[in-house]
Protein backbone atom coordinates (compact mmCIF):
# COMPACT_ATOMS: atom_id res chain seq x y z
CA UNK A 1 0.00 0.00 0.00
CA UNK A 2 1.22 3.31 -0.57
CA UNK A 3 2.19 5.72 2.22
CA UNK A 4 -0.21 8.61 0.26
CA UNK A 5 -2.51 10.94 2.29
CA UNK A 6 -5.79 11.65 1.10
CA UNK A 7 -7.79 14.75 1.75
CA UNK A 8 -11.36 16.65 1.00
CA UNK A 9 -11.45 20.45 -0.04
CA UNK A 10 -14.26 22.53 -0.23
CA UNK A 11 -15.19 24.40 -3.16
CA UNK A 12 -17.89 25.89 -5.18
CA UNK A 13 -20.07 24.67 -2.33
CA UNK A 14 -18.77 20.82 -3.46
CA UNK A 15 -16.44 18.48 -1.53
CA UNK A 16 -13.17 17.88 -3.85
CA UNK A 17 -11.88 14.75 -3.10
CA UNK A 18 -7.62 14.04 -3.73
CA UNK A 19 -4.49 12.05 -3.32
CA UNK A 20 -1.18 13.20 -2.15
CA UNK A 21 1.88 11.51 -2.11
CA UNK A 22 3.47 14.38 0.09
CA UNK A 23 6.36 15.09 0.74
CA UNK A 24 9.43 18.55 0.73
CA UNK A 25 8.85 18.48 -2.97
CA UNK A 26 7.91 20.52 -6.00
CA UNK A 27 3.85 19.89 -6.42
CA UNK A 28 2.51 18.25 -9.44
CA UNK A 29 -1.28 18.31 -10.13
CA UNK A 30 -2.81 15.47 -12.29
CA UNK A 31 -5.86 15.63 -13.69
CA UNK A 32 -8.07 12.71 -14.93
CA UNK A 33 -10.33 12.21 -17.99
CA UNK A 34 -14.08 11.49 -18.23
CA UNK A 35 -15.35 8.25 -16.05
CA UNK A 36 -11.41 7.91 -14.48
CA UNK A 37 -10.48 9.47 -11.43
CA UNK A 38 -7.34 10.60 -9.08
CA UNK A 39 -5.96 6.97 -8.75
CA UNK A 40 -6.06 6.13 -12.36
CA UNK A 41 -3.03 8.30 -12.29
CA UNK A 42 -1.31 5.66 -9.47
CA UNK A 43 0.94 3.98 -11.98
CA UNK A 44 2.67 7.81 -13.14
CA UNK A 45 2.21 8.92 -9.24
CA UNK A 46 4.54 5.57 -8.35
CA UNK A 47 6.76 6.71 -11.11
CA UNK A 48 6.93 10.32 -10.44
CA UNK A 49 6.70 10.87 -6.54
CA UNK A 50 10.48 10.78 -6.15
CA UNK A 51 11.09 14.16 -7.17
CA UNK A 52 7.47 15.61 -7.02
CA UNK A 53 4.58 16.00 -4.53
CA UNK A 54 2.11 14.14 -6.97
CA UNK A 55 -1.91 15.59 -6.01
CA UNK A 56 -4.26 13.14 -8.16
CA UNK A 57 -7.30 14.94 -7.65
CA UNK A 58 -10.85 13.44 -8.31
CA UNK A 59 -12.96 15.76 -10.76
CA UNK A 60 -16.55 16.53 -9.51
CA UNK A 61 -19.15 13.58 -9.95
CA UNK A 62 -15.94 11.58 -10.12
CA UNK A 63 -14.14 8.90 -7.59
CA UNK A 64 -14.75 10.66 -4.08
CA UNK A 65 -15.70 14.13 -4.89
CA UNK A 66 -19.34 15.17 -5.11
CA UNK A 67 -21.69 14.77 -7.66
CA UNK A 68 -23.86 18.10 -8.30
CA UNK A 69 -26.83 17.24 -10.80
CA UNK A 70 -25.41 19.39 -13.15
CA UNK A 71 -22.59 21.90 -14.10
CA UNK A 72 -19.52 19.56 -15.49
CA UNK A 73 -18.32 22.14 -18.50
CA UNK A 74 -14.62 23.14 -18.69
CA UNK A 75 -15.38 26.27 -17.07
CA UNK A 76 -17.48 24.18 -14.02
CA UNK A 77 -14.01 22.10 -13.52
CA UNK A 78 -11.38 24.92 -13.85
CA UNK A 79 -12.82 26.47 -11.38
CA UNK A 80 -13.11 23.73 -8.56
CA UNK A 81 -9.30 23.03 -9.91
CA UNK A 82 -8.57 26.58 -8.53
CA UNK A 83 -10.28 26.33 -5.83
CA UNK A 84 -8.08 23.39 -4.79
CA UNK A 85 -4.92 24.84 -5.58
CA UNK A 86 -5.65 28.07 -3.53
CA UNK A 87 -6.81 25.62 -0.55
CA UNK A 88 -3.79 23.94 -0.23
CA UNK A 89 -1.73 27.26 -0.65
CA UNK A 90 -0.25 26.34 -4.16
CA UNK A 91 0.25 29.16 -7.27
CA UNK A 92 2.22 28.13 -10.01
CA UNK A 93 2.59 24.89 -10.62
CA UNK A 94 2.87 22.27 -13.19
CA UNK A 95 -0.75 20.62 -14.33
CA UNK A 96 -0.72 17.60 -16.36
CA UNK A 97 -4.34 16.54 -17.66
CA UNK A 98 -5.82 13.71 -19.88
CA UNK A 99 -8.33 14.70 -22.23
CA UNK A 100 -11.45 16.07 -20.13
CA UNK A 101 -8.46 17.08 -17.20
CA UNK A 102 -6.77 18.14 -19.93
CA UNK A 103 -9.23 20.80 -21.57
CA UNK A 104 -9.74 21.85 -17.57
CA UNK A 105 -5.74 22.45 -17.15
CA UNK A 106 -6.01 24.52 -20.77
CA UNK A 107 -9.11 26.21 -19.27
CA UNK A 108 -7.43 27.07 -15.88
CA UNK A 109 -4.48 28.73 -17.54
CA UNK A 110 -6.64 31.01 -19.62
CA UNK A 111 -8.70 32.16 -16.85
CA UNK A 112 -6.09 32.52 -13.93
CA UNK A 113 -2.54 32.36 -15.52
CA UNK A 114 -1.29 32.98 -11.82
CA UNK A 115 -2.00 29.56 -10.53
CA UNK A 116 -0.57 27.92 -13.75
CA UNK A 117 3.37 27.15 -13.90
CA UNK A 118 2.98 24.62 -16.76
CA UNK A 119 0.33 22.56 -18.74
CA UNK A 120 1.34 19.22 -20.13
CA UNK A 121 -1.96 17.89 -21.99
CA UNK A 122 -2.76 13.81 -22.94
CA UNK A 123 -4.60 14.26 -25.93
CA UNK A 124 -7.66 17.00 -25.14
CA UNK A 125 -10.66 16.67 -26.79
CA UNK A 126 -9.84 19.75 -29.59
CA UNK A 127 -13.12 22.37 -28.16
CA UNK A 128 -11.03 24.83 -29.22
CA UNK A 129 -11.97 24.44 -32.80
CA UNK A 130 -14.13 27.14 -34.15
CA UNK A 131 -16.44 24.30 -35.37
CA UNK A 132 -19.19 22.97 -33.53
CA UNK A 133 -21.55 19.74 -33.67
CA UNK A 134 -25.05 19.83 -35.30
CA UNK A 135 -27.76 19.83 -32.73
CA UNK A 136 -28.35 15.92 -33.78
CA UNK A 137 -25.15 15.22 -33.87
CA UNK A 138 -24.41 16.24 -30.70
CA UNK A 139 -27.42 14.55 -29.40
CA UNK A 140 -26.42 11.42 -30.59
CA UNK A 141 -22.97 12.32 -29.05
CA UNK A 142 -24.50 12.54 -25.68
CA UNK A 143 -26.87 9.47 -26.09
CA UNK A 144 -23.84 7.03 -26.94
CA UNK A 145 -22.18 8.34 -23.47
CA UNK A 146 -24.85 7.65 -21.41
CA UNK A 147 -25.33 4.38 -23.30
CA UNK A 148 -21.54 3.78 -22.57
CA UNK A 149 -21.84 4.67 -19.28
CA UNK A 150 -24.78 2.82 -18.37
CA UNK A 151 -23.28 -0.60 -19.83
CA UNK A 152 -20.03 -0.50 -17.87
CA UNK A 153 -21.71 0.15 -14.69
CA UNK A 154 -23.90 -2.68 -15.54
CA UNK A 155 -20.57 -5.25 -15.48
CA UNK A 156 -19.01 -6.15 -12.18
CA UNK A 157 -15.22 -4.94 -11.24
CA UNK A 158 -13.78 -8.46 -12.55
CA UNK A 159 -15.89 -8.52 -16.23
CA UNK A 160 -14.67 -4.58 -16.86
CA UNK A 161 -10.76 -5.54 -16.50
CA UNK A 162 -11.23 -8.66 -18.66
CA UNK A 163 -12.83 -6.90 -21.14
CA UNK A 164 -10.74 -4.18 -21.30
CA UNK A 165 -7.37 -6.34 -21.17
CA UNK A 166 -8.76 -7.68 -24.33
CA UNK A 167 -9.46 -4.89 -25.83
CA UNK A 168 -6.13 -2.49 -25.25
CA UNK A 169 -3.64 -5.92 -24.40
CA UNK A 170 -0.52 -3.25 -24.23
CA UNK A 171 -1.93 -1.94 -20.76
CA UNK A 172 -0.52 -2.61 -17.77
CA UNK A 173 -2.06 -4.94 -14.95
CA UNK A 174 -1.25 -1.81 -12.57
CA UNK A 175 -3.70 0.32 -14.89
CA UNK A 176 -6.54 -1.92 -15.13
CA UNK A 177 -7.59 -2.21 -11.56
CA UNK A 178 -7.63 2.00 -10.73
CA UNK A 179 -9.85 1.94 -14.75
CA UNK A 180 -12.40 0.08 -13.21
CA UNK A 181 -13.28 0.83 -9.66
CA UNK A 182 -13.04 4.26 -11.20
CA UNK A 183 -16.13 3.34 -13.54
CA UNK A 184 -17.76 1.86 -10.10
CA UNK A 185 -17.61 5.49 -8.17
CA UNK A 186 -18.80 7.21 -11.73
CA UNK A 187 -21.95 9.16 -10.64
CA UNK A 188 -24.72 8.98 -13.08
CA UNK A 189 -25.14 12.91 -12.73
CA UNK A 190 -22.12 13.45 -14.90
CA UNK A 191 -24.08 12.26 -18.20
CA UNK A 192 -26.81 14.50 -17.27
CA UNK A 193 -27.93 16.69 -20.08
CA UNK A 194 -27.75 20.79 -19.21
CA UNK A 195 -26.11 23.52 -21.53
CA UNK A 196 -22.38 24.62 -20.36
CA UNK A 197 -21.72 27.85 -19.57
CA UNK A 198 -19.85 28.80 -22.76
CA UNK A 199 -16.53 29.38 -23.48
CA UNK A 200 -15.08 31.95 -25.48
CA UNK A 201 -11.74 29.62 -26.64
CA UNK A 202 -10.31 32.21 -28.74
CA UNK A 203 -10.16 34.72 -26.13
CA UNK A 204 -9.23 32.81 -23.14
CA UNK A 205 -6.42 30.45 -25.06
CA UNK A 206 -4.75 33.57 -25.94
CA UNK A 207 -4.47 34.23 -22.49
CA UNK A 208 -2.38 31.62 -21.75
CA UNK A 209 1.31 32.54 -20.85
CA UNK A 210 3.05 29.43 -18.99
CA UNK A 211 5.19 27.01 -21.08
CA UNK A 212 2.80 24.80 -22.75
CA UNK A 213 2.98 20.59 -23.83
CA UNK A 214 0.85 18.86 -26.23
CA UNK A 215 0.98 15.25 -26.27
CA UNK A 216 -0.74 13.70 -29.00
CA UNK A 217 -0.92 10.01 -30.05
CA UNK A 218 -2.33 8.47 -33.44
CA UNK A 219 -6.07 9.51 -34.85
CA UNK A 220 -6.02 6.15 -36.44
CA UNK A 221 -5.80 4.25 -32.92
CA UNK A 222 -8.72 6.24 -31.53
CA UNK A 223 -6.13 9.87 -30.37
CA UNK A 224 -8.56 12.56 -30.27
CA UNK A 225 -6.25 15.76 -31.46
CA UNK A 226 -5.44 15.70 -35.47
CA UNK A 227 -2.96 17.36 -36.90
CA UNK A 228 -5.06 20.62 -37.94
CA UNK A 229 -6.11 20.76 -34.15
CA UNK A 230 -2.53 20.73 -33.49
CA UNK A 231 -2.10 23.77 -35.67
CA UNK A 232 -5.25 25.87 -34.59
CA UNK A 233 -4.24 25.43 -31.01
CA UNK A 234 -0.45 27.03 -31.84
CA UNK A 235 -2.41 29.57 -33.64
CA UNK A 236 -3.93 30.61 -30.23
CA UNK A 237 -1.16 29.40 -28.07
CA UNK A 238 2.26 30.73 -29.99
CA UNK A 239 4.56 28.70 -27.65
CA UNK A 240 3.13 25.40 -27.57
CA UNK A 241 5.32 22.63 -27.88
CA UNK A 242 4.12 18.91 -29.31
CA UNK A 243 5.32 15.38 -28.52
CA UNK A 244 3.96 12.78 -30.65
CA UNK A 245 4.02 9.47 -29.47
CA UNK A 246 3.20 7.33 -32.41
CA UNK A 247 1.21 3.42 -31.55
CA UNK A 248 -1.00 5.43 -28.93
CA UNK A 249 -4.75 5.76 -28.79
CA UNK A 250 -6.50 8.53 -26.92
CA UNK A 251 -5.20 6.65 -23.19
CA UNK A 252 -1.21 7.95 -24.72
CA UNK A 253 0.25 6.95 -21.56
CA UNK A 254 -1.39 3.70 -20.71
CA UNK A 255 -0.96 2.44 -24.58
CA UNK A 256 2.88 3.53 -24.42
CA UNK A 257 3.84 4.54 -21.10
CA UNK A 258 7.60 4.48 -21.00
CA UNK A 259 7.69 7.07 -23.62
CA UNK A 260 5.07 8.61 -22.24
CA UNK A 261 6.67 9.39 -18.97
CA UNK A 262 10.05 10.55 -20.69
CA UNK A 263 8.06 13.24 -22.48
CA UNK A 264 7.19 14.30 -19.49
CA UNK A 265 10.03 14.70 -17.09
CA UNK A 266 11.90 15.63 -19.89
CA UNK A 267 9.58 18.65 -20.67
CA UNK A 268 9.44 19.21 -16.48
CA UNK A 269 12.98 18.83 -16.31
CA UNK A 270 13.52 21.33 -18.63
CA UNK A 271 11.13 23.75 -17.11
CA UNK A 272 13.29 23.27 -13.79
CA UNK A 273 10.93 21.54 -12.07
CA UNK A 274 11.96 18.62 -11.06
CA UNK A 275 13.10 18.40 -7.25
Amino acid sequence: MNPWHTGDVRVNGLTIHYTRTGGAKPPLVLMHGFSDDGLCWTPVAQALEAHFDVIMIDARGHGRSDAPENGYGPLEHASDLAGVITALGLTHLPILGHSMGAITALTLAGARPDLAGALLLEDPPPWWESDTLSAAADDDRWAGMRAWVLQLKRQTRDELIAAQRAATPAWSDDELGPWADAKHRLSLNVINRSAPIEVDWQTMLRHITCPTLLITGDPARGALVKPDHVRSLQHLVPHLQVAHIPDAGHSIRRDQFKRYLEVVQDFLASMGMQG
